[in-house]
């Protein structure tokens, strides 16, 4: 009973950081690439959208991951994207109620997370084979990835076209923060156009390629390195036999 606990803790817990890291569905898997251009136009609109489809993330792999016994094979797709639509429809009315100014914001790309195919295919790839809890830190790992990459898209994006970094514009807390990195006249508005996301987007997708590029390179370099040390030490060793054999006759 332990041992099956154990390894049901280090599945959520490689599930949880695959989501993040190695398979960030932005980054990684250039999923949803729709909304993620779409809503990375500020950091505020950017953390929105992040925390609905984490929200849903969640709820569907969860319920997903309880039916999956039960959902017969040939309609299994159908029932997914009901499943997910009811999950978006529950936090789309949820944010016009309470949070009015980013459901405007966001507008129809609310709604279209029931055809992201960031959803779509955790439910089928992981939920739909794994328990529960598995399913709970793959959606909210993927969540945080998904989040992550659309914040770092819009602080890049933001502080370019506009200058600077806004908050409380869209989240209902009392007041409106804008921190001012230079002069609005500096600004290069590009960045806050459709053009600006493919522009930015490239860059982030160049720069982690660089830095991956290189980093497989020094791997490289190192095996070489170790390989040619175990030669030597081989020869070394060979040469020291013969010594002594020499030595013995």
């Amino acid at each position: 009973m332990a041992k099956e606990k154990f390894k049901e803790n280090v599945k959520s817990k490689a599930a949880f950081l695959n989501g993040i890291i190695k398979e960030n569905p932005v980054f990684v898997s250039l999923l949803g690439m729709c909304p993620t251009l779409a809503v990375t136009k500020s950091l505020e609109s950017a953390i929105g959208m992040g925390i609905l489809v984490i929200l849903v993330l969640i709820g569907s792999n969860v319920l997903i991951s309880l039916l999956r016994n039960i959902i017969p094979s040939e309609v299994k797709i159908p029932c997914y994207i009901v499943i997910i639509a009811t999950f978006v429809t529950i936090v789309k009315m949820l944010t016009e109620a309470f949070v009015p100014a980013l459901y405007s914001s966001l507008g129809v790309f609310i709604s279209l997370i029931v055809v992201n195919c960031i959803i779509l295919g955790r439910a089928e790839s992981f939920a739909s084979k794994h328990g529960p809890k598995a399913s709970f830190f793959d959606g909210l790992g993927c969540g945080i990835g998904y989040t992550m990459a659309l914040c770092i898209i819009a602080i890049i994006r933001e502080i370019l076209g506009t200058g600077a970094i806004s908050f409380g514009v869209y989240f209902p807390i009392g007041t409106e923060f804008h921190l001012h990195l230079f002069p609005e006249q500096y600004a290069l508005s590009l960045f806050v156009q459709s053009a600006g996301g493919f522009l930015t987007l490239g860059i982030v997708l160049a720069v982690m390629a660089f830095y991956k590029n290189r980093k497989e390179e020094k791997l490289k370099e190192a095996e070489k390195k170790r390989i040619e040390e175990l030669k030597l030490k081989k020869q070394q060793e060979l040469a020291a036999a013969n010594t002594a054999e020499k030595g013995a006759n």
